[in-house]
């Protein structure tokens, strides 16, 4: 096997296994209280769009679930009135998700502790220089895998 492989094979799995045992950690410290980690990742996504809004086609894109699921879950955050759905006046079939004032507040509650562990076991491991390093070969590899994903999404 070409280096190049073996580098890029050998590179991936650190990668994948990194992620992997993070994120078990910030699943076990999340502060599911009030929202589970897969409803706060969609108010994460909403909430950094302009407008807090986002064609439900689109939040799929950022998500790692299925659209039935996406639908499904956002049908229940829009009975808590967390988000609403609004129809796209310029597209009929189409339709946005928004976040309320109230799944803002309560997005804002729960980023501020799941920051702290991410604080602790991502911010805690590298120094300012490897995050900033981190950042840009992550944002590097999504480009080259897809190149619309160059935004801070």
């Amino acid at each position: 096997m070409p280096k190049r492989s073996t580098n890029a094979i050998t590179a991936w799995e650190s990668l994948f296994r990194a992620q992997v045992t993070v994120l078990r950690q910030l699943n076990r410290e999340f502060p599911g209280g009030e929202l589970s980690f897969t409803e706060y990742d969609v108010l994460f996504n909403l909430s950094r769009q302009k407008d807090h809004r986002l064609r439900i086609r689109d939040l799929n894109r950022h998500l790692l679930l299925t659209q039935p699921s996406v639908s499904r879950m956002v049908d229940r955050l829009a009975a808590r009135g967390v988000v609403r759905k609004e129809s796209d006046p310029g597209d009929g079939r189409g339709t946005f998700v928004v976040l309320t004032e109230e799944g803002y507040a309560l997005f804002r509650r729960v980023a501020v502790a799941h920051a702290a562990s991410i604080t602790r076991y991502v911010g805690g491991a590298l120094s300012e220089e490897e995050l900033e390093q981190l950042t840009i070969l992550t944002e590097k590899l999504r480009a080259g895998v897809d190149p619309a994903s160059t935004g801070r999404a």
